[in-house]
């Protein structure tokens, strides 16, 4: 982890710093930012994948110089698998152990001595949530939250409210200093009002050719101007179309990194036929831009 930094003082500050991690925000999305930052309040950010929410927490810690803390959120997820769980090994080793040392030494173990030193925080083993409130300064990025389930959102909504956890065997443990939150949501589902309201609102949609064109160069400072313009507006046309997973910018930086490798200095039928497994992940999208690729080379 780098060194921590001060936080910007400017919506326009934190674009700049954004900006040289490589990340391009709009003065909407920066202000977000800043305003999540400076009101210590979760930053819930909805929109399409591949429009940049996850890569939003990456360039935030960088920064401000800050650990990025990831949770991935599934189906089923619960919360042991985001706050702390026992090294249940550890401790058997643990307990084997003092009994080596009861059975040499004649002496008989007290058993509720024996359960307290089995619950011992170097047994706890931290999952991210814990981990972010230990750590300061630290991003937590609690990705994807629309795929978990309405009781993961309510132990969530819990612990971004009292920025603290209680572990029965431990205690309450407390963040110093606060962590910031980024929440994503690709919108598989609505998330309950009672967490929304309790963040910063961003919705984040694909960007218009010519901030991609920006991101593109930005990225991959080798790329010729025209064949960033190119790709920028293929991939803006690919989105119009029924697609069953739209290209996002990630898709988008693939693509030119792969034309690039491919020697292309422009986008034409050849080219665009023979690295579309960059941009589309999915046959059925693939045969449906070829079938149209006159239009989306246009």
């Amino acid at each position: 982890m780098s060194n921590t930094h001060e936080p910007p003082d400017t919506p326009a500050e934190l674009a700049k710093a954004l900006e040289d991690t490589g990340y391009l925000a709009d003065d909407g999305l920066a202000t977000a930012a800043f305003l999540a930052l400076r009101m210590n309040r979760p930053l819930f950010c909805e929109g399409e994948p591949g429009t940049g929410k996850t890569a939003l927490a990456q360039a935030l810690a960088e920064v401000l110089g800050a650990e990025l803390i990831r949770l991935q959120c599934h189906e089923g997820i619960d919360a042991s698998q985001a706050l702390y769980d026992w090294d249940f090994p550890r401790q058997l080793l643990h307990l084997r152990a003092l009994e080596a040392a009861a059975g040499a030494s004649a002496e008989r173990l007290d058993a509720d001595a024996v359960e307290a030193s089995l619950y011992d925080r170097r047994f706890l083993i931290a999952r991210p949530v814990l981990r972010a409130l230990q750590t300061a300064p630290s991003v937590l990025l609690v990705d994807e939250v629309d795929r978990a389930d309405d009781e993961f959102e309510a132990f969530l909504l819990e612990v971004l409210t009292e920025h603290a956890v209680t572990i029965p065997e431990v205690g309450e443990v407390r963040a110093q200093t606060p962590p910031l939150v980024v929440l994503t949501s690709n919108r598989t589902r609505e998330v309950h009002d009672a967490l929304k309201r309790r963040c910063l609102y961003l919705w984040l949609d694909h960007p218009d050719v010519t901030r991609e064109i920006a991101i593109l160069r930005s990225r991959l400072p080798g790329l010729p101007e025209r064949l960033a313009g190119q790709v920028a507006a293929a991939v803006r046309r690919m989105r119009q179309l029924e697609l069953l997973k739209p290209p996002g910018v990630a898709e988008s930086l693939d693509w030119a990194q792969a034309l690039q490798l491919l020697g292309a200095r422009e986008l034409d039928m050849d080219s665009a036929a023979a690295s579309l497994g960059a941009v589309l992940k999915y046959r059925e999208d693939a045969d449906r831009v070829r079938d149209q690729l006159d239009a989306v080379l246009v």
